[in-house]
Formats: C-alpha cells, sequence, structure tokens
C-alpha cells in the first residue's frame, strides 16, 4: 500500500494534463524569427519605398495576382514560364489527341489555346464542329438515322445511316421529277441533307396528230394510256402502226400509221396515141365517178409555148376510157384523181405525141407551083424556107439558072409559085430554118403548056388525085407509078415499088400502099408522053395507133394489143422494159429487159411477175421508135406455207416455237393460232374461223391469238392457255381429258384481197394434269381423311362422357388407373375403355 500523501499526490498528478515542453534553445530560436519578420514601422515604409511594382512587370502573356498576400506575375492559361520574362505558348496536344480531347479526335493547338475535332465518322456530342472537352463534350459515332421521306417518290437505299452514306430517290410510277437534286447524304452533324427533288404527277397531254388520220376516242392523258388512230375518210391504211402509248417520262411514243389516199385508178394504158384507158379498183357496179384530168404539155423547141388543161370526166364502167384532144410534138403529163364520191391518190401518165415531119404531102401544081403541109406543133408559128433552084441537064447540074428565095409563112398549108421558064428540068431544095430539113424534089416542065398531069393533089395522106391531059380525055392512059420510101431516122430503110395503072377517067385517083413513118417519092409516066414525067412527094405520119392500139391487160400479168394492118405479114421486134416496186418493202426491185420478135395482128405476151407488185412496162419499137407505157397491179397469192416444227404430245402442252415468214408472195399482215377438236381437224379449211374467239365457239374451234406481223420475232415461244389476251383473243385454258389439234394461220391483206395459208402445228391427246397437280391433289385428299376421322373420334368421346354414369369410387379409380397408364404411354383410346369397363362394374 502506499503512502497516503504519495497515494493523493500521485492520484492528482494522473488527473492533470500533460504540457508540452520545448526545449529553450527552439524557444529562442523561434522568437528571433517572429521579430525578424515583423520589422519595425520605420523601416516597413523604407523598405516599401526601394522595392519596384510586382504587377507592372508581368509579361504580356501573364495577369497579376495575390498569393500569400504578396503580388505574383503568373502565366495566361496556354502560356508556360515565370510570368515576368517570359510566357511562352505551350502545346497541349503534344501529350496526345486521345489523352486532351478524348477517343476518336484530333488536336489543333492554337496561340495560347487548342481545339479538338471528332475525326470522320463521328461528331461531337454538342453538336458543334470544333470544342474543347471542358464541358464534357465527346465524339460519338455519326448515324443520321432514317432518310426522310419526299412525297410521292421511291426511296433507294442500303439502310447505312453513318457519316457519307447516301440515298437516292426516283419518282414514282405516274409521276416524274421537274428539278432538283434526288440525293441525300448523311453530314457531320448526324443529319440528313434535304434533297430538293419535286415529282410532279405525268401528264402527257394531247396525243399528237397523225397525218389523215383521226382519233377514235378521246382517252386520258395520264401513264399507260392508249390512243388508237384510224384513217380520216377518203385514205386507206398504208402502213405502219395505229396506238400511241403515254409513257411514264411524259410522252406519247409517237404513232407510225400512214394514211395514203384510196387508190381508185389501176392499170393504166395508153393507146392511139392521146387515148388512156384504166380499171377502178371498187368492185361496185353502176357507180358514177368523177375524175378530175390535169394536162400540162411542152415543146422542147418552144420553151415559151405550154398547153394545159383541166376538166371533169364522169364514167361508170369499170374500165372507163378517155381520148385527149392532145396537140403534135409535145410532151404530156397527165395527173386522173377521182374527186367523187371519195378522193383518191392521183395517177401520172406522160403521153409524147409525135412530132410530124417538117414537110408533109408535099405536091407540084401548075407545073412549077408547090403545095405541102405543116406540122401541127409549128402551126401558128411563123417559118422561114430557103429555096435553092437548080438548073439540071441529065444528071448534071448547071448553074446558069440558080435561084435562092426566102419564104416565109405560118399557114397550116403553104403554097407558092416559082418564076421557072418550060421545057427545062429543075432541081428544088427546100430547107426550113428551124430545124434544117432539107428536101430536094425534081421538077420537069414540059416544052408547051400542056400539062402531063395537072391539079396534082394527095388525100388520106397516100392517095394521090390529078387532071389528064386535055388532049388525053375519053382514052385510056397507062401511068407507070415508080415509088421509092426512106426514113431520115433508119438509114437501112428503103422501099421501091413499080407498078402500072391504067385508066380513063378525066381526073384519076390511085391509092397506094405505103408503110407510116416513111417519107415517098412517086415519079409518075406515062407511055404516050415518053420523055415527060410528073414528081410528087408524100411524107406518111408516124402513129402510135400503127404500132399500138386496143392495148389490154388479161389475166393481171399479160398484155395483147393489135398492130396495123400493113406490118400485119411480117415480124416487128418490140423492146420490154420492166420495171417494179413495192411499198411494203422499200428494198425490193424488180426490173427486167427484153426484145421480144412479134408476128400476126394481135401479138400476146405474158410476163413473169412477182405477186403483190406495182409494175411499170415500156414497150417500144425499134423500126417506129415508138414507145407505149403501161401500168400493172398484181395481185397477191398465199403467203409462204408456214414454218412449222410439228409436236405430237400427251399430257402437258408445251411451248410452241413460231418461225417469221417472209413477204414474198405479198405483205403478211397478221399471224393467228387456231385450237381446234381434234376430231374436226380433217373438216377444218384454211379460210375458216377468221375472227372466231374462245367465248363465242369454243366447242367447234376457236382463235386463241392473233400477232401484227411487224410484233414477231423470228422463233418466238407461244404458251397456250396462258389466259392473256393476243389482239383481240383470249387464249383460254384448255380441259383437262379432251384431244386438241393447233393450227398456224399466216394472213396477208393488201389491196383489198386476203389470202392464207394453214399448217397443223401440233397435236395434243388426253391432256392430263401434271405430277405436281397430281401430288398436291392426293396430300389433300390424305389430310382431309385424316382431318374427318379425328372429328369424329372427338365427337364420339364426348358422347359417351355425357351419357355414361361412373360411380365415384370407379370414377377415381378409372381416374387413377387413366392417369397411371398415361404415363406409361399406352394413350387414350386405352384409358376411355378402362373406363368403360370400370363403370360397367
Amino acid at each position: 500500500m502506499s503512502p497516503p500523501g504519495t497515494a493523493a499526490g500521485g492520484g492528482l498528478a494522473a488527473r492533470r494534463p500533460r504540457r508540452l515542453r520545448l526545449p529553450l534553445l527552439w524557444r529562442l530560436l523561434l522568437l528571433l524569427w517572429l521579430h525578424a519578420a515583423r520589422p519595425a514601422q520605420g523601416q516597413r515604409a523604407a523598405t516599401n519605398s526601394s522595392v519596384p511594382d510586382v504587377c507592372a512587370t508581368c509579361h504580356a502573356n501573364a495577369t497579376c495576382q495575390q498569393k500569400e498576400g504578396k503580388n505574383v506575375c503568373i502565366c495566361n492559361y496556354g502560356f508556360v514560364g515565370n510570368g515576368r520574362t517570359h510566357c511562352q505558348d505551350k502545346d497541349e496536344c503534344q501529350i496526345g489527341a486521345s489523352k486532351i480531347c478524348g477517343e476518336h479526335t484530333s488536336c489543333h493547338n492554337t496561340h495560347g489555346s487548342f481545339y479538338c475535332i471528332c475525326l470522320e465518322g463521328y461528331h461531337p456530342s454538342n453538336n458543334n464542329k470544333i470544342f474543347i472537352p471542358n464541358d464534357g463534350t465527346y465524339c460519338t459515332v455519326t448515324d443520321c438515322g432514317r432518310p426522310p421521306s419526299i412525297p410521292n417518290t421511291d426511296m433507294i437505299w442500303n439502310n447505312i445511316s453513318q457519316l457519307g452514306s447516301s440515298v437516292h430517290y426516283q419518282c414514282k410510277k405516274g409521276f416524274r421529277s421537274i428539278n432538283g437534286r434526288n440525293t441525300s447524304r448523311c453530314i457531320y452533324n448526324g443529319s440528313w441533307e434535304i434533297p430538293a427533288i419535286i415529282c410532279k404527277e405525268v401528264d402527257c397531254g394531247i396525243p399528237p396528230p397523225i397525218q389523215h388520220a383521226e382519233l377514235m376516242s378521246n382517252p386520258s392523258s395520264s401513264p399507260g394510256s392508249v390512243v388508237q388512230y384510224s384513217c380520216q375518210k377518203g385514205f386507206e391504211y398504208a402502213g405502219g402502226n395505229n396506238i400511241s402509248v403515254c409513257t411514264e417520262e411524259g410522252v406519247w411514243v409517237k404513232s407510225t400509221l400512214t394514211c395514203t389516199v384510196k387508190a381508185a385508178i389501176g392499170n393504166v394504158s395508153i393507146f392511139n396515141k392521146t387515148c388512156v384507158k384504166w380499171r377502178r379498183s371498187t368492185r361496185e357496179t353502176n357507180l358514177k365517178m368523177v375524175y378530175l384530168f390535169h394536162i400540162q404539155g411542152r415543146r422542147w423547141h418552144q420553151e415559151a409555148f405550154f398547153h394545159e388543161a383541166v376538166f371533169n370526166f364522169t364514167a361508170e364502167e369499170e374500165t372507163p376510157e378517155l381520148c385527149l384532144d392532145l396537140q403534135a410534138g409535145m410532151n404530156y403529163t397527165v395527173n386522173i384523181t377521182v374527186v367523187s364520191p371519195e378522193p383518191s391518190r392521183p395517177v401520172t401518165v406522160t403521153i409524147k405525141t409525135v412530132e410530124e415531119e417538117g414537110f408533109g404531102n408535099v405536091s407540084v401544081f401548075n407545073d412549077t407551083c408547090l403545095k405541102w403541109r405543116r406540122r401541127s406543133g409549128r402551126i401558128g408559128v411563123k417559118e422561114t424556107y430557103l429555096f435553092h433552084i437548080q438548073e439540071q441537064q441529065g444528071y448534071l447540074l448547071k448553074s446558069s439558072h440558080e435561084t435562092m428565095i426566102n419564104f416565109t409563112t405560118e399557114k397550116e398549108n403553104p403554097e407558092v409559085c416559082l418564076p421557072l421558064p418550060l421545057g427545062v428540068n429543075y432541081t428544088l431544095t427546100i430547107t426550113e430554118a428551124s430545124t434544117k430539113l432539107v428536101l430536094q424534089i425534081p421538077i420537069t416542065l414540059p416544052a408547051t403548056e400542056e400539062e402531063l398531069l395537072s391539079n396534082v393533089s394527095i388525100f388520106n395522106e397516100t392517095c394521090v388525085k390529078w387532071q389528064r391531059k386535055v388532049a388525053r380525055a375519053g382514052t385510056k392512059e397507062t401511068y407507070t407509078f415508080r415509088i421509092l420510101g426512106r426514113r431520115w431516122y433508119q438509114k437501112e430503110f428503103s422501099r421501091e415499088m413499080i407498078f402500072n395503072f391504067t385508066t380513063g377517067e378525066e381526073t384519076p385517083e390511085v391509092c397506094l400502099e405505103l408503110n407510116s413513118g416513111a417519107n415517098y417519092m412517086v415519079n409518075i409516066t406515062t407511055a404516050s408522053s415518053k420523055g415527060t414525067s410528073a414528081l410528087i412527094t408524100i411524107a406518111i405520119k408516124t402513129e402510135v395507133k400503127e404500132a399500138f392500139s386496143n392495148m389490154r391487160i388479161l389475166n393481171d400479168t399479160c398484155l395483147t394489143w393489135r398492130r396495123s394492118i400493113r406490118s400485119a405479114d411480117r415480124k416487128e421486134i418490140y423492146s420490154f422494159h420492166i420495171q417494179g416496186r413495192r411499198w411494203y418493202q422499200k428494198e425490193f426491185f424488180h426490173e427486167r429487159a427484153f426484145n421480144l420478135t412479134i408476128y400476126g395482128q394481135t401479138p400476146e405476151v405474158c410476163l413473169d411477175l412477182h405477186p403483190g407488185t406495182n409494175y411499170t412496162v415500156n414497150i417500144s419499137t425499134g423500126a417506129l421508135d415508138l414507145s407505149v407505157l403501161v401500168s400493172m397491179t398484181t395481185p397477191i397469192i398465199d403467203p409462204p406455207f408456214p414454218e412449222i416444227e410439228f409436236v405430237t404430245v400427251h399430257g402437258p402442252v408445251p411451248a410452241l416455237s413460231l418461225r417469221k415468214a417472209e413477204d414474198r408472195n405479198g405483205p403478211i399482215s397478221f399471224y393467228q393460232v387456231i385450237v381446234l377438236p381434234l376430231a374436226l381437224q380433217s373438216t377444218f379449211t384454211c379460210d375458216s374461223l377468221a375472227a372466231v374467239t374462245f367465248f363465242s365457239n369454243a366447242t367447234e374451234g376457236y382463235v386463241a391469238a392473233e400477232f401484227l406481223a411487224k410484233d414477231v420475232a423470228d422463233n418466238m415461244l407461244i404458251s397456250l392457255g396462258d389466259r392473256h389476251y393476243y389482239g383481240a383473243f383470249y387464249n383460254a385454258p384448255l380441259k383437262q381429258g379432251k384431244d386438241y389439234c393447233v393450227v398456224l394461220r399466216i394472213i396477208s391483206q393488201w389491196n383489198k384481197v386476203r389470202t392464207q395459208s394453214c399448217a397443223v402445228w401440233a397435236q395434243i391427246e388426253d391432256l392430263s394434269p401434271t405430277l405436281q397437280h397430281m401430288t398436291l391433289a392426293g396430300l389433300g385428299s390424305v389430310t382431309a381423311i385424316c382431318l374427318i376421322l379425328f372429328l369424329s373420334f372427338l365427337a364420339a368421346r364426348s358422347y359417351l362422357h355425357s351419357t355414361v354414369q361412373v360411380p365415384p369410387a370407379a370414377l377415381a379409380k378409372g381416374v387413377s388407373y387413366e392417369t397411371t397408364m398415361d404415363a406409361a404411354g399406352v394413350g387414350i383410346a386405352s384409358s376411355f375403355l378402362e373406363i368403360e369397363s370400370v363403370s360397367l362394374l
């Protein structure tokens, strides 16, 4: 035990707080430091007056701040240095963009600062292009979301909405773009550019007009609208498509329909030089038709001369004829057009009228007088003739009496009397100034006033009439005729005849057998006046009727005409030049040229011409230098037999290959596919079922499809029974269990004539469904049977449960047993039987 005092003291010492005691040395040092740090008031004043102001010495990029009671120069944000002598730019980006700006960024240093930019494919969270990450801004993946919808457009987009992705817009069907950009891009701020595309509803407007055609209806002008054209009255279909369709671009596809004036005139021929014959195309009889003739004629040697005539001609014959009043020596163009009852396409023929010889029917009368007939083409025009008269003794010409005389006249039958002494023979040379034609005439003057032949004249072109000497009147006189004929255009031609003619008449007449187109010198002498003769010249005109008359066309390809009686007993060479063209085949051109020697008075020539062709036949004679132009149109014949690959099938119908036929015998117009029962194949004729559809006569055969020739491609596949319309015909499905025959028909239509040719294309027997259809039908039947059995089972079970009363104990036992059996996998049927047996106990 401790002493009390000690215990008490010890207890008191234990309760006092213990103080920190510093050593004495440390206390002294602390006092000295506090005294030095707090100078006297005088000393503090002296110090402030001697130290400069710190803020005035701060760098331009520094600010003065108080720190711990003192002013201090500190470099601004973005600069480093001591704040007074230097503050240089701090490159914040040198530590790395990801550290200072964040992920997916690029750092860009500036003077005293920096900024951040998101990399491509990312954008700032504050949607600004540049940022300083002091406000929590960061770069996130740029996703513009779904592009905006534009009215009346369809969007073409690959479902990518990141930066740089693009979407295209196109106008919906029935609309078209009128302006604006049709593309939108996902831009940096995560939004889509607004496209400027504007889609306006398509409107094709009024269908384009077709010459000589009219619209069959007033359709709409929306895309897909179809209009049909038909030729106007008086015009006929000449080719092309008569349909125009409004396209999605807002324009009408122009129809290629061509309508021409109906051709009512054909097989034009010229006969008797100025007569025209033709055949009208209409088959109607007793129909009066009014034709308009427009005739224009010119002469090559008279440029100022022009003959024109316009008149109407009415006829109801099927082959009208008209002889025109044309002048000789003219080139005529004759246009013939039907003006009533309907206008027609004009037909043009050319007629060249023969120019008569410069001197026709020259005769000497009153010994020294001449008379002749001028060319018809020169009537009314002044002509100058030069007469050169020379005296002749025997076969020698003497210049003792030589005279040059000019004679000008415009008469049709000029006469001139020359001052010639009697008893001298002269040679008279006459030159026509305009044509330089020369004619020499010997003139023999009697020694006395008595004339051998007086008042000599020529009539009916080849007949001579004169007056006998007065002293010989009443007595028979024999005259000897020496005739020499030549043609200036046929040097080898020479016809010489000598015959005697006895007469007692005072004014004898004799008609000579002379050829046309020749100049004849006729010397007449008498036995009673030897040494005295009379000489006359006769010029026989060349006429077309001499070579071609009654020109007719037989059987479409044969020509027949009538030759002159004078040339009927001798052969003559005719030249044929044939040219044929087809409007439906621009590249087609048939040309032939040949010579043919003709005997007899009515020759007949059959030409080898192609069907369905317009021909021009030029026939000329070399002997007479004449020609005639005949227009012929050959009818079309049956088109070529279809080239098919015959198919016989049992079961499903195969696709049939259609081969395009050639336009050899006329224009191919349509292709038709005909379906008829196989039993009727033997009674089918090619021209039957022309427009029978499935809905009008399906039991006896029908047209399943019709194709325009221009729409058919070679080896085009056709599927029977596809339920589509081809032309106006429905391609109906074929019935199962039936036998069919398929026929391909090719149709040609031209000049109101229709021809066709057919071929059996396929025979389809015991038409049955395909394997796929049979499999589906079988599966469907099995499924239906299973469903019926299942429903019957459910109905029976429900009926038993509702009618049989089961005791509770038995029911519980049955239920327990049923549960057990179910667990054992026996099934519903076993459980049901067990319940039934229990309830019967």
